[in-house]
C-alpha cells in the first residue's frame, strides 16, 4: 500500500475558487429560480438568514471571515471564550446537574438518589414556596455523600435560611469544609426579577456579601453567589440581552462583595453564571463562549487575577421552548441544547424533563434527562474533545458579534445606574417585552416553527396529567413559552371537544388531482390542525360535487386547495357553490395574485400562505365557527 505524502491537499489538481466566484455561480442560480436579489448587496445578503440583537447568519464563511477566531486565545486562559479550564471538560465530562422541586421530602429524597445513582454528579434544589421545606433539607440529604456530590441551592428569600441548613447538616455530618462544594444560591437581583420586590434588595445583598465572606473563608469549594440569568430568558429577552443582564448583575455583586471587604479575586471566585440552553444550537454555543469573553474583560478591568476571569457557568435547558403539547418532542429539543451547551464549554448542565411545562416530572422523565446527558457524554464522547467548536469561522464570527450586542446592552443598564436601578425603572421589563413582542410575531407567522405545536400537531394524541409543581415566585418579569398562543387555541378546541363531543371542523374542497393540490392541501391542514380545527378533505372538478361533499361534511367553513392554474380555471365557480350551500366563510390556500378581487366577488373570504399570521387566522376562524374563548 502507497502512503500520500505528508500535507497533500485531496485538491491539488483543481484551481481555489475565490469568493467571488461563488457569488457569481450563486447570484445566477437565484435569477434563474426567480429569487429577488438585493441590489448593489452580494449574493450572501439574499440568502443570509435574521437572527435576534440584529444578527445576521450568513450562508458561507471562510478564512476571510476568521478575525474573531485570532482573540479566541487558548482553552483555560484569557479571554476564556474557548473555556474556563484548560483542559475542558476532557477529564471527567460536566457536571451532570439534575434540579429538584417536590415539596414532599420523601419523594425528593428517593428522586435525589435515584439520579446520584444513575449518572448525576450534583443537585440543584429549589427550596421554600417555590420547592421543598427548608427544614427538609436535612431529610433529602440523609443519604447524599455530600463530599463527593455537590450541592446547589436555590431558596430566593430565604437564602441566608437555606444556606444556615446546609451549614448544619455539613456540621453533623463531619464533611471536612474543604470538602463542601456547590452554591448557596443568594441572588438578590434575579430575586427582584422575578418578584418585583425591591423592598428586601439592600438586606439581601448584605446577607449575600456575609455568605461569601464565610464561604472565601471557611469553605473553599463553595460559593455563595447566583448571577441567574434565566429570569431574562424566560421574559423574552434575546441572547444578548441575557447575557448583557447577567454581565450587569455580575458587576453589581462584584461591587457589593468588594465593599464588604472581598478581594476581587475572591469576590469573582463566589460567583456562578447561569445561562438557557436552547434548540437554536448555534446561538448557545456562542452564547456560552461570548459570556466567558465578556466576564473576562470585566475581570480584568476590574484588577482580578487572570486565572480569576474564569467563569463558572451552569446551563439549563430552556423552559422558554417547552411545549404543553406533544411534549414527547422536548426531548429532542433538550437534547439539542444539551448538545449545544457542551459544545459551548459550560461547566454544569441541567436538562428540564420533557414533562416538566406540565407540573412535576415523573420517575421516567427524569430518567429520560439524566440519560440525554449520560449518551452525549459516554456514548458519543462529546467532553472528550476541548473546544469542539473552535475554529469555526460561522461559530467564531457569532461569538464575536453576540459578545459586541450584549457588551452594548451591558452599557445602556450601567448607563442608568447598574441592573437593580434598571429593573426598578421598567427599562428592562419594557426592553424585554419589545423583543418578545417582535418574536412573537414571528412565532404567529410560523417564522419559528415548533414543532408539534405550530407545525405537525397531532389532535389525537392522549394528554399527560402530572401533579402541579409549586407556584413559582412572581411579581415580577413574566414567564413566556413559544407554544402559548397556539396551545391556548388547542385549549378552546378541547373544550368544544368535552362539550359536544366534536371538534371544530373545516372542509378543505380540493380541486383537480392529487398532484395539483396534495402540497396546499397538506400545507392547509397542517395550519388548521394547529388550531385544533379538524379537516375534512375532499377532491373534484365539480363545484356542485364539492358544495355537496361539504353538506355532508357538517363544517361551516371551507378552504379551497389547488394549484395557481386550476385556482385560475375553477375557484371562482367553487367559491360561489360551496357559499350556496351555506358557508359562512371560504378561504383559498395560497397568494392570489392579479386574480385577488376576482375570487372575492366569487366568495373567497381570505387567503392563506406561508408567512401570514396563523394565530390571528385561526382565531377568527374559531370565532367565526362559535368555539367559546
Amino acid at each position: 500500500m502507497t502512503v500520500p505524502p505528508e500535507g497533500l491537499p485531496l485538491a491539488a489538481e483543481f484551481p481555489d475558487a475565490s469568493r467571488e466566484q461563488w457569488r457569481r455561480l450563486v447570484e445566477g442560480v437565484l435569477s434563474k429560480s426567480g429569487t429577488q436579489v438585493i441590489a448593489g448587496s452580494p449574493a450572501e445578503d439574499t440568502l443570509a438568514t435574521a437572527l435576534q440583537d440584529g444578527l445576521r447568519a450568513r450562508p458561507l464563511y471562510t478564512a476571510e471571515d476568521a478575525s474573531a477566531a485570532c482573540e479566541a486565545g487558548y482553552p483555560g486562559f484569557p479571554p476564556f471564550v474557548r473555556g474556563g479550564r484548560p483542559q475542558g471538560s476532557a477529564v471527567s465530562g460536566w457536571d451532570v446537574r439534575q434540579r429538584h422541586a417536590d415539596p414532599d421530602p420523601a419523594r425528593a429524597a428517593e428522586a435525589v438518589l435515584a439520579d446520584l445513582e444513575h449518572g448525576g454528579s450534583s443537585l440543584w434544589l429549589t427550596l421554600g414556596e417555590a420547592g421543598l421545606p427548608i427544614e427538609a433539607l436535612p431529610t433529602v440529604l440523609t443519604d447524599v455523600y455530600l463530599d463527593l456530590a455537590a450541592v446547589v441551592l436555590d431558596a430566593g428569600p430565604q437564602t441566608k435560611a437555606a444556606a444556615e441548613q446546609f451549614f448544619a447538616v455539613l456540621a453533623e455530618r463531619a464533611v471536612p469544609n474543604e470538602a463542601a462544594t456547590g452554591n448557596l444560591g443568594a441572588d438578590p437581583l434575579g430575586l427582584l426579577a422575578r418578584t418585583g420586590d425591591d423592598s428586601g434588595t439592600t438586606a439581601l445583598l448584605a446577607e449575600a456579601a456575609e455568605l461569601a465572606g464565610r464561604c472565601a473563608r471557611d469553605y473553599p469549594g463553595l460559593r455563595a453567589l447566583s448571577v441567574d440569568a434565566l429570569p431574562y430568558h424566560e421574559a423574552g429577552a434575546s441572547p444578548a440581552q441575557e447575557l448583557g443582564a447577567a454581565l450587569a448583575t455580575g458587576v453589581a455583586y462584584l461591587r457589593a462583595l468588594t465593599a464588604a471587604g472581598l478581594s476581587v479575586d475572591e469576590a469573582a471566585g463566589q460567583l456562578e453564571f447561569r445561562f438557557a440552553a436552547t434548540e437554536d444550537q448555534f446561538l448557545t454555543i456562542a452564547k456560552f463562549r461570548a459570556a466567558r469573553r465578556l466576564w473576562s474583560r470585566v475581570t480584568e478591568v476590574s484588577g482580578a487575577a487572570p486565572a480569576a476571569g474564569a467563569q463558572r457557568q451552569h446551563a439549563v435547558t430552556s423552559e422558554v421552548m417547552m411545549s404543553v403539547r406533544d411534549p414527547w418532542v422536548n426531548m429532542l429539543r433538550t437534547t439539542v441544547a444539551t448538545l449545544a451547551a457542551g459544545v459551548g464549554g459550560a461547566d454544569a448542565v441541567t436538562v428540564l424533563p420533557f414533562d416538566s411545562a406540565l407540573g412535576l416530572p415523573d420517575a421516567f422523565a427524569r430518567r429520560i434527562a439524566r440519560n440525554t446527558q449520560a449518551i452525549l457524554l459516554e456514548e458519543s464522547h462529546l467532553g472528550k474533545v476541548i473546544d469542539p467548536a473552535g475554529g469555526s469561522w460561522y461559530v467564531e464570527q457569532l461569538t464575536e458579534e453576540l459578545a459586541q450586542a450584549a457588551w452594548s446592552w451591558f452599557q445602556q443598564l450601567e448607563a442608568t445606574g447598574g441592573q437593580r436601578t434598571a429593573l426598578t425603572s421598567g427599562l428592562v421589563g419594557e426592553t424585554l417585552a419589545a423583543t418578545w413582542a417582535e418574536r412573537s410575531a414571528r412565532l404567529a407567522k410560523r417564522r419559528e416553527p415548533i414543532t408539534g405545536v405550530s407545525e405537525f400537531p397531532n389532535l389525537g394524541e392522549q394528554r399527560l396529567v402530572r401533579e402541579p409543581a409549586p407556584a413559582p415566585l412572581g411579581g415580577g418579569l413574566p414567564r413566556v413559552r413559544r407554544a402559548e398562543a397556539f396551545e391556548a387555541l388547542r385549549d378552546r378546541s378541547d373544550a368544544q371537544l368535552a362539550a359536544t363531543g366534536a371538534r371544530p371542523r373545516l372542509f378543505l374542497a380540493a380541486i383537480g388531482p392529487a398532484a395539483a393540490h396534495t402540497a396546499r392541501a397538506t400545507f392547509a391542514a397542517n395550519l388548521f390542525q394547529a388550531g385544533g380545527i379538524e379537516t375534512v378533505l375532499a377532491a373534484d372538478l365539480d363545484p356542485a360535487a364539492l358544495a355537496k361533499e361539504f353538506t355532508a361534511s357538517g363544517a361551516a367553513v371551507a378552504c379551497l386547495c389547488s394549484s395557481d392554474k386550476l385556482y385560475a380555471e375553477h375557484a371562482e365557480a367553487v367559491a360561489a357553490a360551496l357559499k350556496a350551500a351555506g358557508a359562512t366563510r371560504v378561504l383559498l390556500a395560497g397568494r392570489p395574485g392579479e386574480q385577488r378581487e376576482a375570487y372575492q366577488r366569487a366568495g373567497v373570504d381570505e387567503f392563506v400562505h406561508a408567512g401570514g399570521d396563523a394565530v390571528a387566522v385561526l382565531t377568527s376562524l374559531l370565532d367565526q365557527i362559535g368555539v367559546a374563548r
